[in-house]
């Protein structure tokens, strides 16, 4: 846990996230959205900013933008604004990037999530971060540097996904909390279905701002650590800038406003650049979309309207599913196991669903179900590079269940 007194200096934390939307198609254009396909095999005229080519917004990610802010408990703007924010990268085409600068689709959310810690971490300690907003936007291509010919080579095919910003205040003090959130920020998109969550294909980015100041004291200089692609890695490299930062002060330097990249091989962070201000970007609206129009609930549509080019909210509401949050509690109060097993049974997708499945078939304790699903099943799992939810058919096979749960096997538990 973080821990600090009132003479020292303490680290401030806010992160901001991007979400690839779970969507067949890009955010304003037809092109399919998918990971691994041939260098620029799915790019539209659109994608590619040529000349008199025009957004279709994606009512798919509209709707998981709403859904996305219901459940991290925001208000939904019912009217909210495209802006234009220009930079020039060679993965940017258009030389500008749609997005939400002035009304996003979402504001004033928090989220909700847990560390456990104590001397044997049984010990839950609920968190809260704010969420300042959630803002649709469209995703660059990507740049691939090839040092051996000089010569960098563009891949449009990400050019246009669609993405969720997340901006969450700085509410959190070091690496292990913002790890926390973010943990529990993926289990809610996956549990929406709204971003699948793989960090490793980038489908979560977070950027963490990082500053040091006393309690009591107006906030330091932050920097902003860029494109960390772990928690894991998250929290070391928040952990290290807030060091780095408090070793500058404390030796008489001073902290500057700038761009830092993460080495996880030596667990540092880099400059890049000098951090760029929001002049730079030149913001203004974008003049070839109307401002995008969310309704509350069915008697509040125009007469007139085709249903099927909406977004209702209350019909979004209606169908969030049972969030990670909720989950936990449910999972200890019903069946009594400790806390911590209800964070392991979370944590690996589809073993709540398959845990329950075994307590209905074979009607066992679940302190002692747990007990072997959570050491011998995950051991093994682990030992033959597996997971439940694509071994879960054979795991569930009645000739094994029976095996498994025979009391040779649970004996010990």
């Amino acid at each position: 846990m973080c821990l600090s007194s009132p003479q020292q200096l303490v680290g401030v934390v806010g992160l901001e996230v991007h979400a690839q939307i779970n969507s067949n198609t890009k955010l304003f254009s037809s092109s399919p959205a998918r990971f691994s396909a041939p260098p620029n095999s799915l790019v539209s005229f659109f994608d590619a900013s040529l000349p008199g080519t025009l957004p279709v917004l994606n009512k798919q990610c509209v709707e998981a933008a709403v859904m996305t802010g219901l459940a991290l408990n925001c208000t939904i703007n019912k009217k909210s604004l495209f802006d234009r924010k220009h930079y020039f990268y060679a993965d940017l085409p258009a030389g500008y990037q749609i997005t939400q600068q002035r009304r996003p689709i979402a504001v004033d959310g928090v989220l909700s999530y847990s560390l456990l810690g104590g001397k044997t971490r049984n010990q839950v300690i609920r968190k809260r971060v704010h969420i300042k907003q959630i803002q649709l936007e469209q995703d660059s291509g990507k740049s691939l540097h090839d040092d051996a010919r000089s010569q960098t080579l563009i891949d449009l095919n990400r050019a246009g996904v669609g993405l969720m910003e997340l901006v969450m205040e700085p509410d959190m003090s070091c690496g292990e909390e913002a790890a926390a959130a973010v943990r529990e920020l993926q289990l809610i998109l996956q549990a929406l279905g709204t971003c699948q969550g793989n960090m490793s294909e980038g489908q979560l980015r977070v950027d963490a701002n990082v500053s040091v100041h006393r309690p009591g004291e107006p906030l330091g200089v932050r920097t902003e650590v860029k494109n960390i692609n772990s928690a894991r890695y998250l929290a070391r490299a928040i952990d290290y800038e807030i060091q780095r930062q408090i070793e500058v002060l404390q030796n008489g330097g001073t902290v500057h406003n700038e761009t830092r990249a993460y080495d996880s091989k030596s667990g540092e962070t880099i400059p890049m650049r000098d951090k760029e201000g929001l002049q730079d970007y030149r913001f203004m609206p974008e003049p070839n979309l109307p401002p995008l129009i969310v309704y509350e609930d069915d008697a509040s549509l125009p007469t007139g309207i085709d249903a099927c080019q909406t977004v209702v909210v209350q019909k979004i509401k209606e169908a969030l599913p049972e969030l990670p949050g909720v989950k936990r509690d449910r999972l200890v109060q019903t069946y009594g196991i400790l806390p911590e097993h209800s964070f392991t049974l979370l944590n690996e997708d589809g073993l709540v669903e398959y845990f329950e499945a075994l307590l209905k078939a074979t009607k066992k304790e679940p302190r002692k179900v747990i007990g072997w699903v959570t050491n011998d099943l995950l051991g093994h799992l682990k030992r033959h590079d597996m997971s439940v939810k694509t071994s879960r058919n054979a795991l569930l096979n009645t000739q094994q269940r029976t095996l498994i749960l025979s009391n040779k096997f649970i004996q010990a538990h």
